[in-house]
Order: C-alpha cells, then structure tokens, then sequence
C-alpha cells in the first residue's frame, strides 16, 4: 500500500537516502596517538580495550569522515520529498536536518505504526534505524547532523 500519515493518507518521495552511524574504535598510543598495526588480528586485543571503554575515537556517517560531503553529499531539488533512512548499531542518536524538519518521521522504522508529524529532531534507538520524510522547500544547503 505505500507509505501512509497518521490518517491513513498515501505519502510518496522522490529520493531515498541511507545513513548509516558507526562508532569507531581505534587504539591510541600512551601519547594519545592513534596505533598502526600490520593486520587487524595484530589489533584485537588493544581493539577490545578501546571498546570496553564505549567511548568511540570517531562517529562517522556511512563508514568514513566527511562520507556525506562534496561527491557524497545527498542532493534534492526544492519541491522533491526525501526519505531519509537512518541507522545506528550502537548508542541511541537524534539526527536532525538543520534548515529543514521531518515532516513525517517514523522513529522506530514500522511504517504500519503512525508516522509523528514536523519533528525537528527524531531518537533513533542504537540498535536499530528510524526514518524522516521532508519536503524541500526553498534552495540551500541544509546540513544533517
């Protein structure tokens, strides 16, 4: 049946994008400096470490720094509707689109639930993916983050 509002109206996009948050482990030396190692089995042990203490080195979008930008930037023309599907396997995360909204957001990802309406900002559960629909209106550059 396609995507729905709360009052059971179909809801269509233009565009779909997929962000996937990952949290990074990279060791440091004493010095602070990130370690090298010659194979990932080389880094297990100081890996684990790293993960033990659930504070990540980097958080980064789509498996790299700067994933989403330039070349990879999400790009859509003022009247197309997005849907952005985003996940986190982790921690819990709030992504939120500076200069637009979620005009529709399903936060839990179940399209049969009823969708909240103009949330600013919408709570992704680590673990799992939530997804936003918006409707760009005028031209910009509207950053997610």
């Amino acid at each position: 049946d396609g995507l729905k509002d709360s009052a059971g109206n179909s809801l269509h996009y233009d565009r779909v994008y997929t962000i996937g948050e990952f949290d990074l482990y990279i060791p440091r030396d004493e010095k602070g400096n990130f370690k090298k190692y010659g194979s990932s089995a080389e880094s297990y042990g100081d890996t684990l470490e790293a993960m033990r203490g659930l504070i990540p080195s980097h958080v980064v979008f789509n498996g790299k720094v700067g994933a989403l930008m330039g070349d990879g930037a999400m790009k859509a023309n003022v009247g197309e509707t997005v849907l952005f599907i985003h996940s986190q396997a982790n921690r819990d995360t709030r992504p939120h689109l500076i200069g637009g909204h979620g005009d529709w957001v399903w936060e839990l990802g179940k399209f049969d639930d009823p969708p909240a309406k103009n949330l600013e900002t919408w709570f992704i559960r680590g673990g799992s993916a939530g997804v936003a629909l918006y409707t760009f209106k005028q031209p910009g550059v509207y950053a997610y983050v």
